[in-house]
């Protein structure tokens, strides 16, 4: 038998397409962090919307200090998002940090790397939620320390949002923010609603509420929002997908 020694050319005349999906997000994840690329593409409604991570190191304890610990890095983490390849989006996807290192700080960063792209965040994208949904009084649940919560409270009022309750984990690694059972953020989110509430907002990236978002929804009669999903809407209304999401409750319904 004769060894080959090169490759036949391929015959098919083609031309090179843009890649996978129509609709292209990038998403910063935390070292730590177990959940949002799942639920990133969970919520995907189809092969258009493409997804890339990129990982960037995170501090522990969970303090406002460590937090501020990863500013220097989301460039970096940003320029590792298919570098040769286009994006819509980026997403960075940790709610405490960006209220910490602070939203415009966290937005330049991204665009030092990807200046064509739109910035989002989870606490950011919560307001847009609120806002797209008229909701002024919301019920806070996180799985963070006082000192991490309460700046994330003063952060929503300082925006016009009437924080009327929060309800806390009080968790200080966040290796163990993930760890919540999906059962005990349900829950937790009914302890976590307030009479006078037009919303409950669930904070953290970590936290695994899209699962039961619809079935929170279903027993308070009021709208859900998670750090996550709010993420995700943003992220995929700034790509330019349009068209609503079943089965995660009124906001990707919208």
């Amino acid at each position: 038998m004769t060894a080959i020694a090169e490759s036949r050319p391929v015959a098919a005349r083609y031309s090179l397409d843009r890649g996978v999906g129509r609709y292209r997000i990038g998403l910063i994840v935390l070292a730590s962090d177990n959940t949002i690329e799942r639920d990133f593409m969970n919520m995907r409604p189809s092969d258009e919307v493409a997804i890339f991570a990129s990982r960037i190191l995170n501090a522990n304890p969970c303090t406002l200090e460590n937090l501020r610990t990863m500013a220097p890095r989301i460039t970096e983490a940003t320029a590792l998002l298919i570098p040769d390849g286009d994006l819509q989006v980026v997403a960075y996807g940790c709610t405490s940090a960006t209220v910490a290192i602070g939203y415009e700080a966290v937005a330049e960063r991204i665009l030092a790397a990807r200046p064509e792209a739109t910035a989002v965040t989870p606490i950011t994208a919560a307001l847009a939620a609120f806002d797209t949904l008229e909701l002024q009084r919301i019920a806070v649940l996180t799985p963070y320390v006082d000192e991490v919560s309460l700046p994330m409270v003063r952060f929503l009022e300082a925006r016009g949002k009437d924080v009327v309750g929060l309800t806390s984990f009080r968790i200080e690694d966040d290796n163990d923010m993930c760890r919540i059972p999906t059962q005990t953020v349900i829950e937790a989110a009914l302890e976590a609603d307030r009479p006078d509430a037009d919303a409950v907002f669930i904070s953290c990236t970590a936290v695994r509420a899209v699962d039961c978002i619809a079935r929170i929804e279903d027993a308070l009669g009021k709208p859900v929002i998670s750090s996550n999903l709010a993420l995700f809407w943003q992220a995929l209304r700034c790509s330019g997908y349009a068209a609503p999401v079943a089965g995660y409750g009124r906001l990707l319904r919208h």
